[in-house]
Order: structure tokens, then C-alpha cells, then sequence
């Protein structure tokens, strides 16, 4: 062989013997792997769980407008790793001491020697989380994410339950449910099935100046990061360097699974940025709000306006009677006449309609030991809420307002926005959206102010460094079991494995008027009374509201006992059982008592279900209410159906629980001595 051709050959066999740059980092216990490659410049990972694929070798990176790609053409500069094994205490949750324990990996990328970007990987033992670190580009003054590459190869066409992303009406659509190959674009938390028997849920953390993330099926059971772009085409603005939110991965081997690892979001968001966190409150309102779904009122001014002085003070009294902490009050600015969601622009936050004495009324909630729950309807009038942001959170603190439910009432991409004289039309969840969300949770903060949202940027674990996002909503509430076809009765067995792992939500539980002729010919609420009860332990929110009307929990002081009793703030949470669409069994301990709560409800068939008590402190004797299903009740025919009782019972105790079609289960456990 000639010197030249060997000499070529030599070349081509190391070529093709040379190592591909790689990194691979496991979880603590070596339950989860991430696997990082570099192939010919690009960036790749993969995950896999006990050694088998869960995420096949999937594609990394992004591309920014006029710089070079940070998906091609790189190198690996170097690798570190660290392990962090922490127990951290939240000011209020589902969960008060959250343990944050994984292995990490960080990779640094770039071109002849000079780092562009790393890519941060976190391996939990349920889970895993990576992120972009961009370099700051001195050339850029400006610079725009146009495209981000973050894909998840999965091992099949796994079965799942998603709503559509880019829909008219935000994320307030019943879920879907079937292959992965059936869906376009998804929002997260994305959950789904493998044929072994794995939960996958797939989400974002630390959403933070930037825009949010949906899931596009691209083919071959691959899915692509899809950013909700600006009304420019680009998805992300930004200076110098930046961080993208985490991309989230949830593996586990039952669904309930899914519930006590959603942690992982929290863990993925920075540590609590107040200083003084004494002043966020968290409990159980009513308010004026379910009257104006029924239509027995009206949000707009008039002769059936609904929040007025006199009406206002009939729920500060029942508030103050039972033990209520707030009562929410819409419809009392100007603002409300006329089309108020075409007519954002007309809402005044300062200013009351005449028949609403505010500053009366403060002072008279203040004496009855109740708070006043602010509201701010937008309407999607960003800037117009804006210009009165500080005058309006000032005003709500001046009159004792604690907590204000904020609302962005607006068809998905239609938010108004002026750039240069010139109107632009934005997208719900798109940057422009995330940073006023932002905005107005830190103007709140610096007015002792908490934060409930509807029509939110979904929860992406925020709370842990603004504790004063209390709560959002960002799904379907029971608003729609008002005056819609309803929810249906497997709708809330699926939220605590799908939009439920994000964070609290505000769905409003608790109503009591199901089997009244009224009832059953205008609403379709798809569930029995005992599921109503449920639903306050099955569905957390820091910020719980008694929807019904007062006159309908004083028909039932039996039933409304349970609500009165159960709190908002809790110290442990178990997820005993669930399948996704089917059923699903919590438990919680109270954070201020030794009392635990336990839910359980069912979609439309009845089951017969076993809960071991065995998180119950052992040798202590508990009294266990229970509200439960009637024989004969039912969600379609007799939701009204209801026995109460009580038993004594102990850890070793296995309850046996019958839940009627559309029913539940709720327990309030006391303990009362030791066991001898």
C-alpha cells in the first residue's frame, strides 16, 4: 500500500474510531440516568430509567436571530458535576418541608475554546430538569430567540391526556385523551402512559422572562419545545445573557406517584425572594361570584347589580359566623357596564360604582374579624391596568385587602399591545404576558398583596420565590358547570395528574344546590354532594373558596360542617391511589392541628375503594367523620344523597370506601387518646 493511501486510511479509522463527546449523570439512588452527546457539533441527551430507554436520543439547543446557532457546530469545552441533598420549608403548601436531592450535570459548549452556552441537567430520582445558560454576546445589544430545539424522543406512542395549546379560549378545554401521535400542540403539564406501565408527565419550571413553553408532535412519537412566539414571529427578547426555564420530566411507577413528586418545580425555582413573608394569608373565602354565574345578579350596574353595599355585608356576616377568612366581591368598579371584555379600557381599579361603599365596608369587614378579597377583571386591557397598577394595588392595601383575584377575560391572541404608535396583537402565554404577570405579583409584594389569577400563565413553581402567588386558575373551574354542557364527572380525576402537578388552582368547590328543579334544568354540575366535599381535599388551593350561595349551606349545616372545618394550609401530603380519568384518594394533615383530611372521588362509574390509614400516627385513636354517598345517590339523578358518620379508627385500620357514580368521599380524622 502506497505511504499516501495508508496514511488516509489510518485517518479514517480513527476518525470513525474517535470517542463521541459524552456526559452522563444519575440520580441519587441510580433510579434515573441523563445521558449527554455531542454528534458532529450537535447537542443531544437521552434518559433512561434502571437502563432502559425512557427518552431516546433527543435533539438540544437554540437559534437566536443573526448569531451563529447554538445547536451546530460546537464542542464540548468542559464538564462539572455537584449533589445537592436539602430539606427546605415553605411558608404555606401541600407540603411544608420539601426535600430538594439530585445529581447535576453541567456542560459547557462552544467554538474554538470560547463558551456560548451550557446546558444544566438535574437528575431526581422521579424525575429530571435541564436548562440553557447563554453567554452574554457583546456584538448583540439585543437579541431574539427564534427558535428553540429542546426535543423529548419517546420509546412509543404512549396514551395521553392533553389540551390543545393556541385554542381561542386559553386552557379552558375538558382534556383530550388517546396517542401521542393524535396530538398537534399541547400545553403542559403533559401526562401520558407508556405500555410498561410508566407515568411520564412532561412541564417547564421557572418561567421567567421568557415565553412559555408548549409540546408539538413533530412525527415518530417525537416532541419539539414550541415557544408561543410575539406577534413578530420571534419567540423569546432579551439583553445580554440569559436562562431558559427548566424543561421537566416526571417518571414514576403509579400515578399517584406523579402527585408527591410534583415537587420538582418548586425544587427548580429559586429560594424565597421576600424578606418578611408574615403577611401572606392563606384560608377559605366566600364571596359574590357564584350568584353572578346562575345570573341571580349581574356584574354590570343596575337594579340586579350584584355587589353592593348591602349584598356585600349579608356574606361579611356569614363569613364572620362561620369562620370564613374573605369575601370576594366582583362587579364593584366601573368597568363592568356595557361589553366589558370588548371595553377593557373603561375599567377604573380605584374607583367603586355608587352603590358600593367601600370604605364602609372595609371598616365593617375589619370589626367582623373578615377581610375584603380584592378584583381586578382586565379584560386583557394590559396597558390600561398597567398605567393604574401602583394606584390600584395601593388602594387595595388602604382598605385592608390582603389577597386580590386578578382576571385577563380575552380570546387567546388578541391581548392589545402598542409598539411605536403601532397596535400588536399578542398571544395569552406569549413573553409579553409572562413579564406582566411578573410586574404586577411584584408591584402586589411591595404592597403586602397576594396574588390569585385567572386566566393565568399556567403555574410553573414560581411560588417558591414569590410565596405570594397564592393561587391561579388555568384550566376549567366550576364556573362552567354553571351555564355550559358542564364539566363532566371524570373532568376533576383527571386535573390532580395533569394541571394539578403545576400548582394550586382555584377552582371553587363546594356547591350544595344539586338536585333542586332550578339546579337540574339550568346547570349540569356533574358530581354528588359527598364529591363536593372531596374536591377541598382532592383539589389544593392555599386560597379555597365556599362558592355556593349562604342560603344553600344554611339549608345544610350537616354537610357545610366539612367545609367550615377543613383548612387551606397543610403540613404533609399522601396520594394513597388514582388512575388518571378514573379515581383518586389524598390525604393531608392539617399544618396547624394533628387533624388529617382524606379525599376521594370517581368519575362516572361507582367504585368501591380501600384506603389503609396507615399514615396515621401509630397507637393513637382517631374519630373519623365521614362523609360519604347515600345509597341511592348518584350525579345525574340524586347528587343530593348524603350520610354522615362516625367511627373510631387507628393506622392499622383499612376504610372501606364506597363512592356512587360521580361521587366521593371525605374524612375529617381527630385524634382522641392513645390506644391501650
Amino acid at each position: 500500500m502506497k505511504p499516501f493511501l495508508s496514511g488516509v486510511l489510518l485517518l479514517i479509522l480513527f476518525a470513525l474510531a474517535a470517542p463521541v463527546p459524552a456526559a452522563t449523570v444519575a440520580s441519587p439512588n441510580s433510579v434515573l440516568a441523563v445521558k449527554f452527546e455531542l454528534r458532529d457539533g450537535a447537542p443531544y441527551y437521552s434518559v433512561q430509567r434502571f437502563g432502559e430507554a425512557v427518552i431516546e436520543l433527543s435533539r438540544l439547543g437554540l437559534d437566536l436571530a443573526d448569531e451563529p446557532s447554538l445547536a451546530e457546530d460546537l464542542e464540548l469545552l468542559d464538564q462539572r458535576k455537584r449533589n445537592v441533598d436539602e430539606t427546605w420549608t415553605q411558608p404555606w403548601g401541600a407540603t411544608a418541608e420539601v426535600r430538594n436531592h439530585f445529581n447535576e450535570l453541567t456542560v459547557d459548549l462552544g467554538r474554538d475554546g470560547k463558551r456560548l452556552v451550557s446546558i444544566v441537567f438535574r437528575a431526581f430520582d422521579e424525575g429530571v430538569g435541564f436548562r440553557y445558560q447563554i453567554v452574554a454576546n457583546a456584538e448583540k445589544d439585543e437579541r431574539r430567540v427564534v427558535n428553540e430545539r429542546s426535543q423529548f424522543a419517546l420509546t412509543g406512542d404512549h396514551h395521553a391526556w392533553w389540551t390543545g395549546a393556541y385554542l381561542p379560549n386559553r386552557y379552558e378545554y375538558l382534556y383530550r385523551e388517546g396517542p401521542v401521535s393524535a396530538i398537534w400542540k399541547a400545553v403542559t403539564p403533559l401526562t401520558m402512559k407508556t405500555d410498561q406501565g410508566l407515568y411520564l408527565s412532561f412541564h417547564e419550571a421557572a418561567l421567567l422572562d421568557y415565553s412559555e413553553m408548549t409540546l408539538q408532535h413533530v412525527g415518530n412519537n417525537v416532541l419539539q419545545a414550541d415557544l408561543v412566539p410575539w406577534s413578530d414571529g420571534s419567540k423569546v427578547r432579551t439583553q445580554g445573557a440569559f436562562v431558559t426555564p427548566w424543561r421537566t420530566l416526571q417518571v414514576t411507577d403509579t400515578a399517584a406517584r406523579l402527585i408527591e413528586t410534583a415537587d420538582i418545580f418548586l425544587n427548580l425555582n429559586e429560594p424565597n425572594t421576600l424578606d418578611d413573608v408574615s403577611w401572606i394569608e392563606t384560608g377559605k373565602y366566600v364571596g359574590i361570584w357564584w350568584e353572578l354565574h346562575i345570573r341571580k345578579s349581574t356584574w354590570a350596574s343596575g337594579g340586579a347589580h350584584g355587589a353592593t353595599t348591602e349584598n356585600t355585608k349579608r356574606y361579611i356576616d356569614f363569613a364572620a359566623e362561620h369562620g370564613f377568612d374573605g369575601v370576594l366581591v366582583e362587579g364593584w368598579n366601573l368597568g363592568w357596564d356595557g361589553n366589558w371584555i370588548k371595553n377593557a379600557d373603561q375599567f377604573d381599579f380605584t374607583t367603586p360604582y355608587p352603590d358600593y361603599d367601600i370604605d364602609a365596608l372595609a371598616r365593617y369587614a375589619e370589626k367582623k374579624g373578615v377581610r375584603l378579597i380584592g378584583h381586578h377583571e382586565t379584560s386583557g386591557g394590559i396597558e390600561n391596568y398597567e398605567r393604574q397598577l401602583e394606584d390600584a394595588m395601593a388602594f387595595m392595601q388602604a382598605h385592608g385587602v390582603r389577597n386580590i383575584k386578578t382576571g385577563y377575560v380575552k380570546e387567546n391572541g388578541r391581548i392589545r399591545r402598542h409598539e411605536n404608535g403601532e397596535l400588536k396583537l399578542e398571544w395569552q402565554h406569549g413573553q409579553y404576558m409572562v413579564d406582566h404577570m411578573q410586574r404586577v405579583l411584584e408591584v402586589a409584594a411591595e404592597h403586602r398583596i397576594g396574588i390569585n389569577t385567572h386566566e393565568p400563565v399556567k403555574d410553573t413553581g414560581l411560588r417558591r420565590t414569590w410565596p405570594n402567588w397564592l393561587t391561579r386558575e388555568g384550566q376549567r373551574g366550576q364556573e362552567y358547570n354553571a351555564w355550559s354542557e358542564g364539566n363532566g364527572p371524570e373532568h376533576t380525576t383527571i386535573l390532580p395528574f395533569t394541571r394539578m402537578l403545576s400548582g394550586p388552582m382555584d377552582f371553587t368547590p363546594g356547591i350544595f344546590d344539586l338536585g333542586s328543579e332550578e339546579a337540574r334544568s339550568e346547570r349540569n354540575i356533574p358530581t354528588t354532594l359527598a364529591k363536593q366535599l372531596a374536591l377541598y381535599v382532592v383539589i389544593y388551593s392555599p386560597l379555597q373558596m365556599a362558592a355556593d350561595l349562604p342560603e344553600n349551606y344554611e339549608a345544610r349545616p350537616d354537610a357545610f360542617q366539612f367545609i367550615k372545618d377543613v383548612p387551606a394550609d397543610w403540613q404533609f401530603t399522601r396520594a394513597l391511589d388514582g388512575e388518571i380519568g378514573e379515581f383518586v384518594v389524598i390525604a393531608r394533615k392539617d399544618r396547624n392541628s394533628d387533624d388529617w383530611y382524606l379525599g376521594a372521588i370517581t368519575d362516572e362509574r361507582g367504585r368501591h375503594l380501600r384506603a389503609p390509614l396507615g399514615f396515621l400516627d401509630p397507637g393513637t385513636i382517631y374519630t373519623a367523620e365521614i362523609y360519604r354517598d347515600g345509597p341511592n345517590a348518584h350525579w345525574d339523578d340524586n347528587p343530593e344523597d348524603i350520610r354522615i358518620e362516625s367511627r373510631r379508627v387507628n393506622a392499622s385500620d383499612v376504610l372501606e370506601l364506597r363512592l356512587a357514580p360521580g361521587g366521593g368521599t371525605a374524612l375529617r380524622l381527630t385524634p382522641v387518646g392513645e390506644q391501650p
